[in-house]
């Protein structure tokens, strides 16, 4: 069995999906190292003839296109892909995006391979860069404190970037899949917490480098999304963290849906109410007092 495996959850990009699909197969060994190339139409209705005539076009290419019965959102995605494949390593990336290096792939596996953490590694995430600019992508390195952290090549930290990262998938199965509940927003920190709190570390590591095309300026989510993002990261604090973080989440990420809606007070409020449900119908199972420990460490952000 080759090592690596590719899933990318695509929405109504077809010509990004295109660029991307060229982008593998050009990389340094990508037919010797890719046991397969799985992408997901996750209910577009953009028209995918291009990238399904480039694949059947390609067979030296491992390349296997599925569409999703339905929206998964990024969660459920992702777990729709993950039992399409069965390489030991599989690599999630954004379909806005390519890899920039040739070698990714190869210093992919080099970094899976060097023993350079005291407990096995999970997950690696990537560099990212804006495509149109080659600017850091703020909120695409995996630590809070960027201006502290920018310009490392290679550290430990406590979450990773949920569209350009790799994971085991011994990991994964071992621990479970991504929260089915989690529609869009946040299931990375869920997943690191587990992955965490079971011995295990999460690294980046600028060997690879995946250039998004995402604007400078970023893209402002709905809403919905919004709230989402705050119901989320709120139940990721009352599932593993003390109980004081969640109370600080939660009330800080209010704030942040206020600010970035122009209060929108009817998402404020409903909001809320889903918020104060978390503690009846959510099940905690707080992390061990040593990745807690950890997680100071290494200078995570636990308040919000």
């Amino acid at each position: 069995m080759k090592p690596l495996s590719f899933i990318i959850i695509t929405y109504n990009r077809p010509a990004d999906m295109l660029e991307l699909l060229q982008n593998i197969q050009g990389l340094d060994g990508a037919p010797d190292l890719l046991e397969e190339v799985i992408v997901v139409n996750n209910a577009s209705t953009d028209n995918y003839t291009a990238v399904k005539n480039y694949i059947n076009s390609t067979p030296s290419m491992p390349f296997r296109y599925f569409d999703a019965p339905e929206n998964l959102g990024v969660a459920k995605g992702r777990n729709f892909a993950l039992k399409k494949g069965k390489a030991p390593v599989i690599i999630m990336l954004d379909d806005d995006a390519v890899l920039q290096n040739k070698d990714s792939l190869v210093n992919l596996v080099k970094e899976f391979e060097t023993n350079n953490t005291e407990k096995p590694k999970a997950i690696v995430s990537f560099k990212i860069l804006y495509y149109d600019t080659l600017e850091m992508q703020k909120n695409g390195l995996p630590h809070k404190r960027f201006d502290e952290y920018k310009d490392s090549s290679f550290f430990e930290t406590y979450y990773y970037a949920g569209g350009a990262h790799a994971i085991k998938r011994d990991v994964i199965e071992k621990l479970g899949e991504y929260p089915a509940d989690f529609f869009y927003g946040m299931e990375e920190y869920d997943l690191a917490y587990r992955i965490l709190d079971a011995g295990y570390s999460i690294v980046y590591s600028d060997k690879i480098v995946m250039l998004h095309k995402e604007s400078p300026l970023g893209r402002k989510p709905k809403k919905e999304k919004l709230q989402m993002m705050w119901l989320n990261k709120s139940k990721v604090a009352w599932r593993y963290l003390p109980k004081k973080y969640f109370y600080s989440t939660a009330f800080m990420w209010s704030l942040q849906y206020l600010k970035e809606t122009g209060f929108n007070l009817t998402g404020f409020f409903s909001g809320w109410k889903k918020v104060f449900n978390i503690s009846s119908t959510e099940k905690r199972t707080p992390v061990k007092q040593i990745t807690i420990d950890y997680l100071r460490s290494v200078k995570a952000r636990l308040w919000y």
